[in-house]
C-alpha cells in the first residue's frame, strides 16, 4: 500500500489551495465568457504591457503548444493581437486589444470575490505572514533553478566596471 503523510506536506496544501483557487476563478470568470487561462494571459499582458508568445509560455509555466490554443481562441474572439516582432520575424508579440478594457474591471472583481471568499475568517496578520512564508519558499526554489541569478540585495549595489577599478 502506498503511504504518505499528506497532512504534513506543505506541497500538498499549496497545490490543493492553488487548484481550488483556479476552479473558483474559472467558475467566476465563466460568467463573463472567459477561462482562467485566458485571464492569466491578460494578467501577464497587464503586468508586462506586451510579451512574446514564448516568454508568455515561460511565465505561465506551460508548453508553447498548449498556449497556442488559448492564444488562437483569444485572437479569434478579439481579446488579443499577435504581431511579428520587428527585430526577429520568428517571434510573435502579443498585445491586448481595446475590447478587453470595458471588461477588465469585471474580471478583476471576479478575482477579488474569489480572494474574499478564500480569506473569509482569516486574520489579516495571518494573510501577511502566509505571504511572507510563501515568498521565502519561492525564493528558495528559485535559487535551485539552473542558470538562476540571485537578485541583488536591496540597498547594495554591485560595483560598476569603472567603480571596480578604484
Amino acid at each position: 500500500m502506498l503511504r504518505y503523510d499528506f497532512e504534513d506536506s506543505m506541497g500538498y496544501w499549496v497545490f490543493s489551495v492553488a487548484h481550488l483557487m483556479t476552479r473558483a476563478m474559472n467558475d467566476e470568470l465563466g460568467k463573463l465568457g472567459i477561462t482562467y487561462r485566458q485571464w492569466e494571459v491578460l494578467c501577464w499582458l497587464s503586468y508586462m504591457g506586451e510579451i512574446t508568445q514564448s516568454e508568455l509560455a515561460d511565465h505561465m509555466r506551460i508548453e508553447a503548444p498548449t498556449l497556442v490554443g488559448v492564444i488562437d481562441r483569444m485572437e479569434r474572439d478579439g481579446w488579443i493581437v499577435r504581431e511579428t516582432d520587428p527585430t526577429d520575424r520568428r517571434k510573435k508579440i502579443i498585445r491586448a486589444t481595446e475590447k478587453v478594457e470595458p471588461m477588465w474591471e469585471q474580471m478583476v472583481d471576479c478575482a477579488k470575490d474569489v480572494r474574499s471568499k478564500a480569506l473569509r475568517d482569516v486574520a489579516p496578520e495571518d494573510v501577511k505572514k502566509t505571504k511572507e512564508i510563501l515568498k521565502m519558499i519561492r525564493a528558495n526554489l528559485l535559487m535551485e533553478l539552473p542558470g538562476h541569478i540571485p537578485p541583488e540585495p536591496i540597498g547594495q549595489k554591485q560595483p560598476t566596471e569603472a567603480g571596480a577599478n578604484r
